[in-house]
């Protein structure tokens, strides 16, 4: 049997995480809000972080990375609240996330570049190759009729360090996008290694297509 890589965020931390929402999903689902609403959100707080960071206010970023995320954890579990969990949801939801990264390692590169620490800025780059391969390895394989979920660093880790870290300590900033660029890199090889592991079970083998 194949290991399954476990996330950093275990799924007790993450029911813990639910519980303290369930209070704000039910008084949102009654109000009749829409989950792609914060779906929406979730970017323009995301790219008003990027602004932040860009004009040199690393701890205001953080923060409106942070609720950004907060946006992001509300909307799939408000649209299964209220029994408007669609395809087409998952879809935004997906491509809006991707969005908002690329908004987020926009900024925070900016803002290594603006400080002529180019050292950074490059690591925050490979960080932000590592997120994409985190989300492009699940994508690819659930194409090819594998699971590929697990994995240490995911999306909810990735922005509480980022955020974390630019609203804490400017050393905290640095150590957290070194933490993202190695571990989100080793995490889309995790997702690799039990596709693989998948692949040579022969009741789960599927036949391979062109990327």
């Amino acid at each position: 049997m194949a290991f399954i890589p476990q996330r950093l965020f275990t799924e007790k931390i993450q029911e813990r995480f639910r519980s303290l929402l369930a209070p704000l999903i039910k008084i949102l689902a009654k109000s009749g809000m829409s989950p792609n609403s914060f779906t929406l959100a979730g970017v323009i707080i995301t790219s008003m972080a990027a602004a932040a960071l860009i004009l040199g206010q690393p701890r205001i970023g953080g923060l409106l990375i942070l609720i950004g995320g907060l946006c992001d954890s509300i909307d799939g579990s408000l649209a299964r609240s209220c029994g408007k969990a669609t395809r087409f949801g998952a879809l935004l939801d997906s491509a809006i996330d991707r969005y908002s990264e690329f908004a987020m390692f926009f900024g925070i590169i900016t803002y290594f570049i603006s400080m002529q620490d180019y050292y950074t800025s490059v690591v925050a780059f490979l960080a932000l190759c590592g997120s994409i391969m985190v989300s492009y390895c699940r994508a690819r394989a659930e194409s090819l009729g594998f699971e590929s979920q697990a994995g240490f660093m995911q999306r909810a880790e990735r922005i509480v360090f980022l955020g974390a870290g630019a609203l804490f300590h400017p050393v905290l900033f640095k150590l957290s996008i070194w933490l993202v660029a190695i571990f989100a890199n080793f995490t889309a090889f995790q997702r690799i290694r039990f596709v693989y592991y998948q692949d040579s079970t022969p009741a789960v083998r599927k036949p391979l297509t062109e990327d």
